[in-house]
């Protein structure tokens, strides 16, 4: 139920289709309540300009991505038992269709833990992420097996969770899988505007995690003051950090995450 909810939701208070729905009730509304029809039409403009053209995206995203800092140590040092790759690289209707692995542009998520795959030769390689669509089907949890196995990892070393549609599964099925123990430290690996939400969540199950971000979409808070080339690129970042935000919430109200607004 919680799955569908957000889903439902989400769709109707996403700011891109907030913009789309007041310009249509505004275009609507001018033929019989012009005073109404400026006001929604002011609404989606409003939306529009601030977060497709100037930097509002921006703005919502870097507390995110900045809540962690970034990346500075390459490896992990001290004893890791396993990594942990949370889904949402994969392009999984392109990967059904062609019969490989696709990715989007959260892959780093997935280069990023071969490399740490490579670094922590004893440590476990784990993926979790079934499909997240609110129609159901599967996800490729064995193109992405396959992918570590012909990059070199050992099959043995390779854990893999495929029917989780949310961070939250992600951690609850892993945690049956792996069964960790409070000495067990288990890098994180995920987008760095999701990592706040995942660690609060990961820590709540019981994980003690090492918080890995990888797929910076700013380069900083130089980036506060630059607006987007497209409104489309800017409508994107601005759904992105508002999933994020009203994540956040929702997890802290249901009682699902560690923390409001997880930290180091």
């Amino acid at each position: 139920m919680f799955f569908v909810a957000s889903k439902v939701i989400f769709f109707f208070i996403q700011p891109s289709n907030v913009a789309f729905f007041a310009l249509l009730l505004g275009g609507l509304l001018m033929f019989r309540h012009p005073r109404w029809g400026k006001r929604f039409l002011a609404v989606g403009l409003g939306i529009v300009v601030l977060f497709g053209f100037l930097p509002g995206g921006n703005l919502l995203v870097l507390p995110l991505e900045e809540r962690f800092g970034s990346r500075v140590e390459p490896v992990p040092v001290g004893k890791i038992s396993g990594i942990i790759l949370l889904g949402g690289f994969e392009d999984i209707a392109v990967t059904k269709a062609r019969g490989a692995l696709a990715v989007n542009e959260a892959a780093e998520r997935l280069t990023e833990t071969l490399r740490l795959a490579k670094a922590l030769p004893y440590a476990k390689i784990i993926f979790t992420g079934g499909s997240g669509s609110l129609f159901g089907g599967s996800g490729v949890a064995e193109p992405v097996r396959q992918f570590f196995i012909d990059a070199g990892i050992a099959p043995d070393r390779i854990v893999i969770e495929k029917d989780s549609r949310n961070t939250y599964e992600n951690a609850v099925f892993t945690k049956a899988l792996l069964k960790p123990s409070p000495d067990d430290r288990w890098v994180l690996v995920t987008s760095a505007y999701h990592m706040p939400r995942s660690v609060g969540i990961f820590r709540k199950v019981g994980y003690n995690v090492v918080p890995y971000p990888v797929d910076f979409r700013t380069r900083g808070w130089q980036d506060a003051l630059s607006p987007f080339d497209s409104i489309a690129d800017g409508l994107k970042r601005t759904d992105l950090a508002a999933r994020e935000w009203i994540g956040l919430v929702a997890y802290w109200l249901s009682g699902r995450t560690s923390a409001l607004f997880p930290g180091p």
